[in-house]
């Protein structure tokens, strides 16, 4: 058991020192591959190896869709036809940003990126109609915690790729559940709103909803675009990658004509840093994850997993709530590599569906972006909002706890994760 106990332990050790993530992760696995005379000289391959991965090419590219669609104004357009659509009833803002969250989770693939789409426009408005900073706060990071569920998701592709799942399977898997997700978390939104006498703007005219809808339905057209080119075996989901990052220059420079070639290089500098770190995540999270599976530091976890029960619904609430600890200190790319290589083995044993697996333990992990003290959704909306931590935190036990009631419909009707892959012939 030592191997065991000496892999686990540096690594925790270095997260309270506060030492980053990632860089415990690679610490952790050279200093035992040192020890263990694994040959020193497998880093350089393992680390090129791990993002060498052709389904990884898409991370990089949804990343960059993102931004331009974001930067384009699409954003603007969703929120003002909705706001128009839902007018003055309860609630009415929070709504709007519920909707415009999954639309826009149907183009970023990001919960910090569909967070901070959200809060940079609905946060001013929603305050300037009366609204709590600390609950709309609550409210938007909540809000975008469904972009890694709703496809096309970035957590789903790293999940399929370490899983060796399907990912346009997993795609078509999370869109039932995410949809029920966003809908749980209008109950709270309204009750809360309603409650404090919170509600939205007015409703539009005719006129002025045409002209919105006309404004948006590029923005409304775009999750249609990408996952009915996957669905309709036009391109794979690394293709509709490339093809989401076209959409948007045709839609910033030819339609809206709201690009320039300056906001350009921000954008492409602003998604090449944001894709370093992750790539930077994926290259030491899988040296740890080899390093552990070499040790067999896996394989004795999992079979001491399966030692506490032969219950499979036992071990699935022990494993979701594993999961739900570790989303509130890592980040969910980390999470996968560290947790995916130990809870495959278990997943063969009880014959668990790979693809439903992946949607519970990416809601988790969602719930993760939102749950402090590492929530990586609350620190972007505190940029935004300029307050603290400790006040968003204050106004999103609502939202993690509806969250979780998601999670649990997620875990007890597979069907729901499993309908739409049968139905496309995914599975």
């Amino acid at each position: 058991m030592e191997p065991v106990i000496l892999f686990f332990a540096l690594f925790l050790v270095l997260l309270l020192l506060g030492v980053p993530v990632a860089t415990s992760l690679g610490f952790t696995a050279v200093a035992l591959i040192w020890k263990y005379n694994l040959g020193i000289q497998v880093l350089s391959p393992n680390f090129y190896a791990n993002i060498a991965k052709f389904q990884l090419l898409a991370l990089p590219f949804f990343i960059l869709a993102g931004l331009i669609l974001d930067r384009c104004g699409i954003s603007k357009r969703l929120i003002r036809f909705i706001s128009l659509l839902v007018g003055p009833v309860p609630g009415g803002l929070a709504i709007v940003a519920i909707i415009v969250g999954v639309i826009f989770a149907g183009i970023s693939g990001s919960g910090p990126a569909d967070t901070a789409a959200l809060g940079t426009i609905l946060f001013p408005a929603m305050v300037a109609m009366g609204y709590d900073k600390g609950y709309t706060s609550a409210l938007i990071a909540g809000s975008g915690s469904l972009a890694i569920v709703i496809p096309p998701s970035i957590a789903l592709i790293i999940y399929g790729v370490i899983a060796s799942t399907s990912v346009p399977a997993l795609f078509a898997a999370g869109v039932i559940p995410g949809v029920i997700a966003a809908l749980l978390l209008i109950i709270p939104s309204v009750f809360i709103a309603k409650r404090r006498g919170w509600h939205g703007e007015r409703w539009g005219t005719g006129r002025e909803i045409w002209e919105a809808f006309r404004g948006a339905i590029w923005g409304l057209a775009a999750p249609g675009v990408i996952l009915g080119g996957i669905y309709g075996g036009i391109f794979t989901a690394t293709e509709a990658a490339v093809v989401a990052v076209f959409y948007g220059l045709f839609l910033g420079f030819v339609v809206y004509r709201s690009l320039n070639f300056r906001m350009l290089y921000g954008i492409f500098r602003d998604a090449t840093l944001s894709s370093a770190v992750i790539m930077f995540i994926v290259a030491f999270a899988g040296l740890f994850s080899w390093t552990g599976s070499t040790l067999g530091v896996m394989d004795k976890t999992s079979s001491y997993l399966l030692s506490l029960s032969s219950d499979p619904l036992l071990i699935l609430i022990l494993i979701n709530v594993v999961l739900f600890i570790a989303g509130m200190l890592m980040d969910a790319i980390s999470i996968y590599y560290i947790f995916l290589p130990i809870l495959l083995p278990i997943m063969k044993h009880f014959q668990w569906d790979p693809v439903w697996f992946g949607v519970v333990m990416t809601m988790n992990l969602a719930i993760g972006q939102i749950t402090p003290p590492v929530a990586v959704n609350l620190y972007v909306i505190a940029n935004i909002a300029n307050i603290s931590l400790e006040r968003i935190s204050r106004s999103i036990a609502p939202f993690i706890g509806i969250m979780l009631v998601a999670l649990l419909i997620t875990m007890l009707f597979p069907s729901l994760s499993t309908f739409l892959p049968a139905l496309f012939g995914l599975k």
